[in-house]
């Protein structure tokens, strides 16, 4: 089940813990995909936190909500760039992104499998994917006061299944929200700290949420020719014994 589009927006954008929370994961955004200049950036659920860094070089930046959860303008005091969509069903061309981040959206989705083949449609060969889901193994999936306590969290391992099974290929991992998921005054400011002392000791199993960057699978060009010869050739035969001359 989906999370209300004001809920959401209220958490990352009116708590302290919801912008350390916005801070962490894109600092971690940034470092994987540092650019994308003159590339079609697309998030769907609500990775709005994540898209503005690519407002200023990217060619476009499309913001998809799904029906179930609902849609805000944004960005904020700028033409709108967010579109409500149906989960499985968006409006987008195939092979039109060049990057897609999902945030708030598999973990929550009525049909995941349906929802990674359109994420694998609507990207260009060779495009790249952020998945960022709650982590079955980390504090945040445990506690109802942040978003990441809905939905479904997963393993690494188990996602990485997933996308593997629905044409993506798996090329790096990350994770973020290693701090302990508290508003308490002690632990949003020594943020940074969590953050990087996690980073460096476990990228794995004590981060709230993981980051699986995945790329469309690119499948190898056919040139007709399906069937193999079943028997070798065997234009040698017979020439092992010299055939007697004419008299």
């Amino acid at each position: 089940m989906h999370l209300d589009v004001l809920d959401l927006r209220n958490f990352y954008y009116r708590t302290g813990l919801g912008r350390a929370a916005q801070r962490a994961i894109r600092e971690q955004v940034a470092y994987l995909w540092p650019a994308a200049k003159n590339e079609t950036v697309v998030g769907f659920g609500f990775a709005v936190p994540l898209l503005r860094p690519f407002l200023p070089e990217a060619e476009r930046v499309i913001a998809l909500m799904p029906g179930q959860q609902g849609v805000m303008p944004w960005p904020n005091a700028q033409p709108n760039l967010s579109v409500l969509c149906e989960e499985t069903l968006w409006p987008l061309q195939t092979g039109l992104a060049d990057k897609l981040i999902l945030l708030h959206g598999l973990e929550t989705s009525e049909n995941p499998s349906r929802l990674m083949d359109e994420s694998q449609r609507v990207l260009v060969p060779g495009g790249r994917a952020l998945f960022i889901v709650p982590n079955r193994a980390g504090l945040w999936a445990r506690r109802d006061i942040t978003p990441f306590g809905f939905g479904r969290p997963y393993s690494q391992t188990q996602l990485e299944t997933q996308l593997e099974r629905h044409g993506f290929e798996v090329t790096r991992h990350a994770a973020a929200l290693f701090q302990p998921p508290s508003d308490k005054r002690f632990w949003l400011k020594t943020g940074g700290f969590w953050e990087r002392t996690g980073r460096r000791l476990s990228m794995r199993f004590a981060g709230g949420v993981l980051i699986v960057e995945a790329t469309k699978r690119v499948k190898a060009p056919t040139n007709g020719l399906k069937e193999r010869v079943r028997k070798p050739l065997r234009v040698l035969e017979g020439l092992t014994q010299p055939e007697p001359k004419p008299v």
